[in-house]
């Protein structure tokens, strides 16, 4: 997994690298200038008007380097100095000196003009980096607001001026089109509340330690192809069905039965060995029709969940899709957790059950999964007013519950009891629509029943999820898509993955 380092890890690291390497700071700065301009030349055609706005700290030092290195490349390149007080680093005179001629730098200290970089087609913005620590002023906050309007696509070096790295952030903020950052993502870039300013973000590799890095210290981590690729766990030619683990979903109400059908699919196609569901009455002939690789156990209610079969028969139960919140279906819940020893999965209505009945909190197996969307959790959690006070409400949870908490959404998160939290990577856009969690919960149950630790299953499931997804919007774009469109995809999932 990739660690996310805050801005002081970041800053030991490059001095990490810069002494055990060795290799001098002002070489490190060309290898950060060659790697953007590797993905620029990649996706930006020469024949764009590039105007580079610098700052005169490192950041600034890196945009004076990628103004040569475009140069070279026959771009057009202009640039533009911001002084506004902060004094030069040492390796932003370096790269300053090393302009070829044609390259004169227009320096602005006071003022800028409206129509200032009119003739670029692309701004670089290279005014500060992840070591800003204040909310942008005076003829800094003039330029990214005049940045800001102008027409021309925007591109930032590492972040986006007047971005915090990790803590909210206010004030003037460079919105980007795209986001060229060093060696791994900034916290800032997976929240939500900063997408109009990061664009899309791409990582470029400088060659910091990779030893230094493990040694970093960190809760917050991203996941790799490489990381899932690992937890899954192998098929043996004597398996049989029996062994393949034996999974319970409880779903569905009257007229809420589609959710059954999906997690039901999702669960079968994710490999469980025997999967039963539970359904009320109304819901018997559909799932006996519309999944019939499934066993089917009926409720005593017809419209209804309100009472479980023998758990002690399964390996792994989920719970809640579709299931409504009816009197009667509180009560058989909080049985089912009183009398369940294992983890569980708990999804949707079972969360909202909870959430108003905040003592079952406190009979929810240890190690469970709790899959909600930020509406969910905040009827879990509470409300929070930023997206960092959310992440660490999330972490809190986890911890003060010992559960794993997957919060739904791009790069969803997903907290473990430890207090760690990774983010996913796959997923897209077309995937914001009804009955995705539930395919999401028949997946991680049918990991738990297949022996699968419960933070393993939170994570390879959310990746498989996420990239059945994405198998869809490479074949049919990501408008329109449906649920039942990833189910077919996850077993070419696993295969790509294996």
């Amino acid at each position: 997994m990739i660690r996310i380092l805050n801005t002081i890890q970041i800053r030991a690291l490059d001095q990490y690298t810069i002494q055990h390497e060795p290799v001098a700071s002002i070489d490190l700065m060309e290898r950060a200038c060659k790697a953007f301009c590797s993905w620029f030349t990649g996706a930006i055609d020469p024949s764009e008007t590039v105007g580079i706005i610098c700052g005169t700290g490192n950041n600034g030092g890196d945009g004076l380097g990628i103004a040569r290195l475009l140069a070279g490349w026959d771009y057009t390149v202009k640039v533009w100095i911001v002084r506004g007080g902060a004094p030069e680093s040492e390796d932003f005179a370096l790269n300053l000196n090393r302009l070829p001629e044609r390259i004169v730098p227009v320096e602005i200290s006071s003022s800028v003009n409206e129509d200032a970089f009119n003739d670029c087609t692309v701004l670089v913005d290279a005014l500060f980096g992840s070591g800003l620590s204040r909310s942008l002023e005076g003829i800094y906050q003039q330029v990214i607001e005049c940045l800001n309007r102008s027409q021309a696509l925007r591109i930032a070096v590492d972040i986006p001026s007047g971005l915090l790295a990790d803590a909210p952030s206010s004030g003037s903020i460079l919105r980007a089109n795209h986001t060229v950052t060093f060696h791994a993502p900034k916290l800032a870039f997976l929240l939500a509340e900063n997408v109009e300013y990061v664009g899309e973000w791409h990582v470029v590799d400088i060659g910091l330690s990779r030893e230094g890095a493990i040694a970093m210290e960190t809760e917050n981590f991203m996941l790799t192809r490489k990381s899932i690729s690992r937890l899954i766990k192998p098929l043996h030619k004597f398996d049989h069905k029996g062994i393949r683990g034996k999974a319970l979903l409880i779903a569905g109400s009257y007229g809420k039965m589609g959710a059954a059908v999906l997690a039901a699919r999702g669960a079968l196609r994710t490999g469980t060995g025997l999967l039963t569901v539970h359904v009320p009455q109304c819901g018997y002939t559909i799932l006996q029709s519309a999944v019939p690789e499934a066993m089917v156990s009926v409720d005593p209610s017809y419209a209804c969940f309100t009472g479980a079969p023998l758990l002690q028969a399964f390996n792994a139960v989920g719970i809640g899709p579709g299931l409504g919140q009816d009197p009667d279906t509180l009560k058989a819940l909080r049985t089912m957790l009183e009398n369940c020893n294992d983890a569980v999965v708990l999804d949707a209505d079972a969360l909202n059950l909870i959430a108003a009945n905040r003592e079952l909190l406190h009979i929810i197996p240890p190690q469970s999964i709790l899959t909600p969307h930020p509406g969910e959790f905040a009827r879990l959690a509470g409300e929070w007013t930023n997206d960092f006070e959310k992440l660490e409400m999330q972490r809190a949870f986890a911890k003060a519950h010992q559960v794993n908490v997957v919060l739904k959404g791009a790069y969803t998160s997903i907290a473990t009891p430890d207090g760690t939290i990774c983010f996913n990577n796959t997923g897209n856009p077309g995937m914001a629509t009804g009955g995705m969690g539930d395919i999401l919960t028949g997946i991680l149950t049918a990991l738990l029943a297949q022996g699968y630790e419960p933070a393993e299953a939170a994570r390879l499931g959310v990746w498989l999820h996420g990239m059945a997804g994405d198998a869809v919007a490479r074949q049919q774009g990501i408008r329109g898509m449906t649920a039942s469109d990833l189910i077919v995809q996850l077993n070419d999932c696993f295969r790509q993955l294996t």
